[in-house]
């Protein structure tokens, strides 16, 4: 558990206030209150948990301020450790909430699926991914997932300025992490709110689900961290772990993170047709498959399925379609020897 920094003025009307996520190695949100003469905006709110309320009430008062004075929030993407709280702050300050219309839509359908649809769609994917029937009735027992955070009030677009007053705080689309995922640049500060996007020491999770969907986020992802370095910022504030200057060389490092792994993922491929599952127990992880629960297992399918849709796009894999609909891949007999003879990646 990472240890708790202190509530810090970070100069030019910009406090960090830290929110814990309870019993979670994360240990906490970073929640940015830049003021304004109509009161603080805040960027990303927190885990809905009683400590996280106090955490963030107390910093608020640090910085002479209150939970009734916040005019605005604006959530990064809809995650429960950025927008958890979200809903309580509006309830007791009036304030509005704004997200990406993306994450908005998202969550929408999200929405749809309750009351037993999003077991059985986890479910159904599960067999598609080529999980054993053991894997699956372990997911199927276990607990609904938490409720979705309360719905945004103000849809947000790229290139947008945020309800600031005095400021210029703007959107930037950088989808992969979630759909609508954004960065907020305070253009007359020269610093960049990071979100999940881009964070100094880990990286954020690139997931593809549903597995048989057409997207591809992977691609999304390496393109919006790659123009990261145009926007001119001069400090990263993201929501986790500690601030930081290298904006460029750790975007160009995220990269060759992901491209290693595509690559990776290409040597796993051959011309014997393998299933998800088997692809993503193929795969080096934190922890060894075996070791895995059954959440964590679902994520590294999520993730590999992320990178084999990429590789898809690159014509370094192939997807067919088996018996009873498992999805299978295998390597083409012509792939390209190197990311720099791939496809150019889709345009978000």
């Amino acid at each position: 558990m990472r240890e708790t920094p202190p509530v810090e003025d970070l100069g030019s009307g910009i406090w960090s206030i830290p929110v814990p996520i309870p019993d979670n190695p994360l240990g906490y949100t970073l929640i940015y209150a830049l003021e304004s003469p109509s009161g603080p905006v805040l960027v990303d709110a927190g885990w809905e948990h009683e400590e996280s309320w106090r955490a963030l009430c107390s910093g608020l008062e640090h910085m002479g301020s209150s939970i009734a004075d916040v005019r605005g929030v604006v959530i990064t993407h809809f995650h429960p450790d950025h927008s958890g709280l979200a809903g309580r702050v509006r309830a007791a300050s009036g304030a509005w909430i704004a997200m990406h219309q993306a994450d908005i839509d998202l969550l929408g359908r999200i929405d749809d699926l309750r009351g037993g649809g999003q077991r059985e769609l986890e479910v159904s994917q599960l067999r598609l991914a080529g999980a054993s029937a053991e894997e699956v009735d372990l997911w199927a027992q276990l607990d609904p997932r938490m409720e979705p955070p309360q719905p945004p009030d103000r849809p947000l677009a790229d290139g947008e300025l945020v309800d600031l007053p005095g400021r210029r705080l703007r959107v930037v689309w950088t989808p992969g992490h979630s759909p609508g995922h954004i960065c907020l640049y305070l253009e007359d500060d020269g610093r960049l709110f990071t979100g999940d996007h881009l964070l100094p020491g880990i990286t954020p999770h690139i997931g593809l689900f549903p597995f048989d969907d057409e997207h591809d986020p992977l691609s999304t992802f390496l393109e919006s961290l790659g123009g990261l370095s145009d926007i001119g910022a001069t400090q990263a504030l993201p929501a986790h772990e500690h601030r930081f200057t290298a904006i460029g060389p750790r975007a160009a490092e995220i990269i060759a993170h992901h491209e290693e792994k595509l690559d990776l993922l290409a040597e796993a491929l051959g011309s014997t047709p393998s299933t998800l599952w088997e692809l993503a127990a193929a795969l080096p992880w934190r922890r060894p498959w075996s070791d895995m629960h059954a959440l964590a297992r679902r994520m590294a399918a999520s993730e590999t399925a992320a990178h084999l849709r990429t590789l898809e796009r690159r014509r370094r894999a192939i997807r067919t379609t088996g018996s009873e609909g498992v999805l299978h891949w295998t390597a083409p007999s012509t792939a390209p020897r190197s990311t720099a003879e791939a496809t150019p990646a889709a345009n978000r």
